[in-house]
């Protein structure tokens, strides 16, 4: 009983107060910082002709607006179908080069990837031993693209913690 009430006393002369909010003076602009006024007032003062220019209404504008319409679908969804025609290669995959993989419960690792301790191993021999460990042998150890072993050997380096005693003063003995 109590939504029949209320939908009676919102729709209750509907049509008379959405007229009178049409009517209604559309709101004015925000209000402009002082030193902006200023500037304006200086503007329209030595070009009248700007302020026609505001408020002219430009017909062929508005003809060109006229014609603008937006149809809009949405995007069918589709489920790719795989031909069967032609079958996939199979991926190649290689098993792991270290004795930490047991850790990892890594199986076995796709060609041209390498896993983090494997990433670790190699930067940590290279640093060690750069006449052995070369970036053509880790490239072929591990089935990695040559490149990437030369940008992996550039760009990134194993942790190295040293400690520095302070200058001029005598280091603290550890008891």
């Amino acid at each position: 009983m109590g939504a029949a009430v209320i939908r009676a006393i919102r729709n209750f002369n509907l049509e008379n107060r959405a007229e009178r909010e049409i009517s209604r003076m559309k709101p004015s602009a925000a209000p402009r910082h002082p030193s902006t006024k200023n500037l304006l007032r200086e503007q329209m003062s030595s070009h009248p002709e700007i302020k026609g220019e505001i408020a002219r209404k430009d017909d062929k504008l508005l003809s060109l607006l006229k014609d603008v319409y937006v149809d809009s679908k949405d995007p069918v969804s589709f489920v790719q179908v795989k031909d069967a025609g032609t079958p996939q290669k199979p991926k190649e995959f290689r098993l792991p080069k270290d004795h930490h993989s047991d850790m990892m419960n890594v199986k076995n690792i796709p060609k041209g990837k390498i896993s983090i301790v494997e990433a670790l191993t190699l930067l940590n021999n290279h640093k060690l031993y750069p006449d052995t460990w070369t970036a053509e042998k880790i490239a072929e150890e591990y089935h990695l693209d040559q490149q990437d072993v030369n940008s992996l050997l550039k760009y990134f380096v194993t942790f190295e913690v040293k400690i520095l005693p302070p200058e001029g003063k005598k280091a603290i003995q550890s008891k």
